[in-house]
């Protein structure tokens, strides 16, 4: 069943979707090479919990960690350990908090210091399609449309889309439906009305779209080995324009012209 949020619960969702924001924002100051996944986890936890919230993730279905950090062909779901990362290595954070009752959600994939033409083009077209998904997030629309103008940006451009993943309704619950695929029919799927609260989040790989999912049952990585891009807003639907209640904002102010 897909719940319509009052204007009041949007609030709320935007205040958990902000914090989301602000501790991707913290997170993106220590990536650096050297620096391990387990530490950019800690730094994580601390920033949401210093902020009057708890970690989204963290228990969720027995996840470990605060956040899912996913490197090079890791597409989600990688758990933070003591790799450190290395120079020309990208690494989604996808991180998730709880306030209010309320839950946010948002990913941005990062460059480790320099990295090769090929892989930061990935990024710049997986961050677009997210953008050119979110523009037919309004009420009227199907939920079709979000996922067909996603699928086409990115396979013109010589992409592939993950399709066994995909975004989600936000609430009180961090899934709730519908379930937003990245790959679909423009006019099919259920109708797209005001007060919906969803996660579009495009997972984009280089080479080909298959996935292997590793044995602690979470890690999930391309089969060819090749890297996967990962960019994820929370969004309300609205007349005319959604409403993105995350922010990269705070990711962008920190990494200035080497922003994405």
């Amino acid at each position: 069943m897909i719940y319509l949020k009052t204007d009041e619960e949007i609030e709320l969702l935007r205040e958990a979707n902000l914090l989301v924001g602000m501790t991707l924002g913290e997170v993106a100051k220590w990536i650096k090479p050297g620096i391990s996944t387990l530490k950019l986890d800690a730094i994580a936890e601390e920033f949401i919990r210093d902020h009057g919230a708890v970690p989204g993730f963290k228990g969720y279905g027995g996840f470990p960690s605060t956040i899912c950090a996913s490197v090079n062909d890791k597409v989600v779901h990688g758990f933070p350990s003591e790799y450190e990362l290395r120079e020309g290595d990208i690494i989604s954070v996808d991180c998730g908090a709880v306030k209010n009752g309320f839950n946010g959600d948002s990913t941005y994939t990062f460059c480790v210091g320099e990295v090769a033409p090929e892989v930061l083009a990935l990024l710049k077209t997986t961050k677009e399609s997210l953008y050119i998904g979110i523009e037919h997030a309004v009420v009227g629309k199907r939920l079709g449309d979000i996922s067909e103008s996603i699928q086409s940006y990115c396979e013109a451009r010589g992409y592939s889309v993950v399709r066994e993943l995909c975004g989600h309704g936000v609430g009180r619950h961090l899934h709730e439906d519908p379930e937003v695929p990245n790959y679909g029919r423009r006019g099919t799927g259920p109708l797209l009305k005001n007060g919906m609260v969803i996660a579009i989040e495009p997972m984009i790989n280089l080479g080909k779209r298959h996935i292997v999912i590793e044995r602690d049952g979470w890690t999930t990585r391309t089969r060819d080995g090749k890297p996967s891009a990962h960019f994820e807003h929370t969004i309300a639907v609205r007349p005319g324009k959604a409403d993105i209640l995350s922010s990269f904002a705070y990711v962008e102010e920190v990494l200035g012209e080497k922003s994405i």
